[in-house]
């Protein structure tokens, strides 16, 4: 009688631990699969270089899209990511090189310039780290922006295409303007700790870790149960 008892109990217990194996290495396999690369974008170069257009009531956002197509395009790429060569292939083969003597290299054409060799990118992760707030992300753009020409953009351009970065890194709602009075309460960057903080556990490793644990939690369990019985037949 003890003996089926205990087997049942086993039976169970083991079943738990399988389950929740399964769980917490099904949740490990779920977060990987949501961290993958989006596509590329299987535009035409004529789409991707086109002129945003404008919605029915556009927000200053919207607004900031098209002053970002103007102004910003031709250095950061069509979706904020920098002078990559993809970016650049979507120009005419004879601009695609654009460090080559005689267009933005050493000796660049007349009242031309030299493009430095590395264009940041604007959107995306561990994009805009080096401002904490909006309002210094702004001050930023009117006085280094645009490169071959900087202070020359009007501050009220300066201020969509703001918002329009900040809308694109999810940072901004965009349905109400953003200026002077809020920009300094917009957080684009948190500052980090002076304090080392403690280390992250990785999600795939506290996967395959719990089970483990499990294990033994449940071999414990069954011998204080075994015991108790064999109290109890005594």
């Amino acid at each position: 009688m003890h003996r089926r008892f205990l087997f049942k109990t086993l039976s169970i217990a083991f079943g738990i631990a399988l389950l929740l194996a399964g769980l917490f290495f099904d949740g490990g396999i779920a977060s990987s699969v949501g961290q993958q690369a989006t596509p590329a974008s299987t535009l035409s170069p004529f789409e991707r270089l086109a002129k945003p257009t404008l919605p029915a009531q556009p927000f200053q956002a919207d607004e900031g899209a098209q002053a970002y197509w103007l102004h910003c395009l031709p250095c950061h790429g069509d979706r904020g990511q920098g002078l990559t060569l993809e970016f650049r292939e979507t120009y005419p083969p004879d601009e695609v090189n654009c460090w080559q003597s005689g267009c933005h290299g050493k000796r660049p054409y007349e009242n031309g310039f030299t493009l430095p060799t590395k264009i940041p990118p604007l959107i995306g992760e561990n994009t805009l780290q080096k401002f904490p707030n909006a309002a210094v992300l702004q001050s930023y753009i009117f006085a280094a922006m645009p490169f071959w020409k900087p202070g020359s953009l009007e501050q009220d351009d300066i201020w969509k295409i703001t918002a329009f970065l900040l809308r694109e890194n999810g940072l901004w709602n965009a349905r109400e303007e953003l200026n002077a009075s809020n920009a300094g309460q917009v957080v684009v960057h948190e500052a980090e700790a002076t304090s080392t903080p403690p280390p992250e556990i990785n999600s795939s490793r506290a996967a395959s870790f719990w089970p483990l644990l499990l294990g033994p939690v449940i071999l414990i369990l069954l011998i204080v149960l075994q015991r108790s019985l064999r109290k109890k037949s005594s």
